[in-house]
């Protein structure tokens, strides 16, 4: 064990002090790039290992460092993420992540970070996603996103324009997050009811229901889309679905959202996206390897 006064021991320990100033960051990046806070932690970790045995002398920027280390440790595990999911077992939605207090997601901003813009972000290659997230998230200069992703500058200004036009939403507006909570309560009044007109009321005429089991747990393995659809399939396992369920408010990924329980353990977390023609994406995370880290969240108080 070294001594206390040992220099390689004061070193590490300022290194340490580096690291867990710059975690939070680290994580949010992390967690952007890949939706999945398990991999995120494992990123962040191997981050770590690789500033604590660095040459950190030579580093002249240790946040640009552990960003750029951060960032292409991601864009690998996203290179890989890709073939994983085109065998995942129906839709993929992202791991649900508390934010009440925005503890360990460390932006400055909640873009890219909602359930629906994690999901469009499918669509975008790896070093498009790493680009976005540094400039919409972050808001880096395209100087250092060009960097980071090995690119020119000019490069790094098209991946982030080309990732905004493919994430872009129709240019439409949505909610509020007091009036996503209001639709959301409406919908699950209607859902555990199975009020078929209430459900439609309250569900836009394009709306997508997406339900990610995992293949772990029995969930539909194709997106639900339409109004009447989707309000058919929710009525139509309302009966047995809900039976025993307690429900409680959480934050998820900078917005309202349900988590249900049975007996204590969770089964669905409850998450919609919404503008003025209602309720556009319902969103159920069945996949119980994705509701471990949500189900310790603090529950949110009644407003």
């Amino acid at each position: 064990m070294p001594r206390l006064d040992d220099p390689s021991a004061a070193a590490l320990e300022e290194a340490a002090s580096v690291f867990a100033s710059l975690r939070p960051r680290l994580f949010g990046i992390a967690y952007r790039m890949l939706g999945s806070a398990a991999e995120a932690e494992d990123i962040v970790q191997e981050a770590w290992l690789r500033w604590q045995t660095y040459d950190r002398d030579t580093v002249r920027d240790p946040p640009a460092f552990l960003a750029t280390t951060t960032t292409r440790l991601a864009i690998n595990v996203l290179q890989s993420a890709r073939a994983r999911r085109e065998t995942y077992v129906g839709p993929w939605l992202p791991e649900p992540v508390d934010t009440s207090a925005d503890p360990a997601l460390g932006a400055e901003t909640g873009e890219a970070l909602e359930f629906a813009i994690l999901v469009l972000m499918e669509k975008l290659t790896p070093t498009e996603r790493a680009a976005y997230v540094l400039r919409e998230a972050f808001h880096y200069p395209y100087e250092q996103i060009a960097g980071i992703v090995q690119a020119t500058e000019d490069n790094a200004r098209q991946l982030v324009s080309r990732a905004r036009k493919r994430v872009a939403t129709q240019g439409r507006e949505t909610v509020r997050p007091t009036e996503q909570r209001r639709m959301l309560t409406a919908f699950l009044k209607a859902a555990r009811k199975g009020d078929l007109s209430a459900l439609e009321e309250v569900l836009a005429a394009d709306v997508v229901s997406y339900s990610d089991g995992g293949g772990a747990v029995r969930a539909a393995k194709i997106p639900v889309s339409g109004r009447t659809t989707v309000a058919k399939f929710v009525k139509a396992f309302a009966p047995t679905f809900w039976t025993g369920a307690e429900l409680t408010w959480v934050e998820a990924n900078g917005g309202p959202a349900v988590l249900a329980s049975r007996d204590g353990s969770p089964f669905v977390l409850v998450a919609i996206s919404a503008d003025s023609a209602g309720i556009e994406q319902v969103m159920w995370v069945m996949n119980p390897a994705k509701l471990a880290r949500i189900a310790t969240a603090r529950p949110v108080r009644p407003t």
